[in-house]
Formats: structure tokens, C-alpha cells, sequence
């Protein structure tokens, strides 16, 4: 692997094996971490995520369980649902996979799930604790898996100038919250770039660090990156590839291969944030547990 490139992989292996021990402590006394995946539909990118996030809490010794409901399924049939997770004592952690069908409303849905069990970190409670520095929520895991490999890499943040591209409820705007609390990984300066920012590119080049969460295949270019700046690609785009066998292919936010010898630090995609989602998702079901055991 190039030494400039973060290596998401072995980092949130490191963390599953920190967690490894407090599962087994929390088992001594009688608990197994368990958590609740649901899913509506068959969307067949969602089958493959919660795979993998099944595949992850075997491997730790998380016991994990799946409910799936026809695509048809009403707003009320999946809240139903979601309250008798709410009521069982063996489930910590509740997931709802996005996307939803359009019957169903994700903001009730995400508001129905409890918070000490929202591992999703999607709940207005956790949402504001985010926002007032309350580390009793849980956070977003796919934010908090960025901050994680800006600390364990020695990624400077205090006093950076940070550009988070992206605004969406899921990244951009928990991301922007995290980088410039008070704290390790963090006490940053941030601006949200958005689709109706002018100058984006202007932005971009004075940034030390920049997050690239827009949803744009390859959206951020060489010549929109200081040199040595740290990038970090949180984007999963399809795109048209003809020498695929299905005739595409996953790329990032970032034009990684332009990009990559400009920049101090990157992550690869794949292999950069994408198991780190999973980490602070499993690390969230466990302090979810054991936070059951306190109460």
C-alpha cells in the first residue's frame, strides 16, 4: 500500500479487536451485545450492506438478527415492528436500512427507534446531543468512522481549516458538527460546500483537510487540492465501465487516481471509510449493551 494512503481496513480491524474484549467482559455478566437489522424491500445494494454488517457482528460476537418486510409494507406495519425491538430486552441495537420505500417516512421511522438503541446515531435526541458535545449519544457511524481515522493516523485537526463537501443529515452536516467540537479529533474550522456554494474549488484549495460526501462520481479534481492536504472519500457512486463484467463499477467523490499524488494522506475506495461505517456501528451495539448493563 502507498505510503500516503489510510488503510481503513487495519484500522477497523484494531478497533474490532478492542471491542473483542468488552464483548467478553459483557458476556461474564451475562449479556450478549445483540442487534436488529431491518430492512424493507429487496433493494439489492441494501442486501449486500446489512451482509456485511452481519458478517461483522459474527465475527465479534455480536448476536445479530434480520426482519425483512415486503416492499409493500405500510409506514405502520414497519412501526410496529420497530416497537416490539424497542420492547426486547435481548436487542440493543436497532438499524433501519436506508433507502425506504416512498410510503414510509424515514424521519418518523428514525424518530420511533429509542434512543439508547438508535446505534444508527439518526434519533433527535442523539442528533442534539451531537450538536451540544453530549458524548452519551451515539454518533453517526460513518462521520465518527472519519474522525477515527483522522486520530489513529496522526491527522493534525486542531486549528485545520476543514471543507466537508456535503450537506446531507447522514454525513455532511454531523461530520461538520463532530470536526469542530472542543476535543481529540476535532477543534477545527469547517465550511459545508454544498450544490449552490460558489467557488467551491476556491474553498477546496485552502483546505487542509477535505471530507467529500456529495454523492458525485469523482466530483473533487487535482486541481481543486492543496498539495499535502489530507482526503478523506466517503462517496459510493456506480458508473458506466465497459471492461466490468456487469458494465460498471464503484468510484468515489474523489478522482483518486489525479488526486492521490497531490495529497498528503488519502483514503483508498475501497478500503478507506467503508469498514470503518461497520466499526463504529458494531462499537456503538456494544456500548449500547453495555449501557443496559448500567441501567
Amino acid at each position: 500500500m502507498a505510503a500516503n494512503l489510510i488503510d481503513g481496513r487495519a484500522i477497523a480491524a484494531q478497533i474490532q479487536q478492542e471491542l473483542a474484549s468488552r464483548v467478553a467482559d459483557l458476556k461474564k455478566r451475562g449479556v450478549v451485545p445483540g442487534l436488529a437489522f431491518v430492512r424493507v424491500g429487496e433493494d439489492p445494494a441494501s442486501k449486500v450492506y446489512v451482509g456485511r454488517k452481519e458478517k461483522a457482528c459474527a465475527e465479534l460476537g455480536i448476536v445479530s438478527e434480520t426482519h425483512v418486510l415486503p416492499a409493500a409494507a405500510s409506514e405502520g406495519e414497519l412501526l410496529a415492528l420497530i416497537a416490539k425491538l424497542n420492547a426486547s430486552k435481548n436487542i440493543h441495537g436497532i438499524l433501519v436500512q436506508a433507502p425506504l420505500p416512498k410510503q414510509i417516512s424515514e424521519a418518523k421511522v428514525f424518530s420511533t427507534v429509542l434512543p439508547t438503541k438508535d446505534v444508527d446515531g439518526f434519533h433527535p435526541v442523539n442528533v442534539g446531543k451531537l450538536m451540544l458535545g453530549d458524548a452519551t449519544g451515539f454518533k453517526p457511524c460513518t462521520p465518527a468512522g472519519v474522525v477515527e481515522l483522522l486520530i489513529r493516523s496522526g491527522v493534525k485537526t486542531e486549528g485545520a481549516e476543514v471543507v466537508v463537501l456535503g450537506r446531507g443529515n447522514i454525513v455532511g452536516k454531523p461530520m461538520a458538527a463532530m470536526l469542530c467540537q472542543k476535543g481529540s479529533g476535532a477543534n477545527s474550522t469547517v465550511t459545508i460546500c454544498h450544490s449552490a456554494t460558489r467557488a467551491i474549488a476556491a474553498h477546496c484549495r485552502r483546505a487542509d483537510i477535505i471530507v467529500a460526501a456529495m454523492g458525485v462520481a469523482e466530483f473533487l479534481k487535482a486541481d481543486m487540492v492543496k498539495p499535502g492536504a489530507v482526503i478523506m472519500d466517503v462517496g459510493v457512486n456506480r458508473v458506466p465501465d465497459a471492461t466490468s463484467k456487469t458494465g460498471t463499477k464503484l468510484v468515489g467523490d474523489v478522482d483518486f487516481k489525479n488526486v492521490q499524488p497531490i495529497a498528503g494522506r488519502i483514503t483508498p475506495n475501497p478500503g478507506g471509510v467503508g469498514p470503518m461505517t461497520i466499526a463504529m456501528l458494531l462499537q456503538n451495539t456494544v456500548r449500547a449493551a453495555e449501557f443496559s448493563v448500567l441501567n
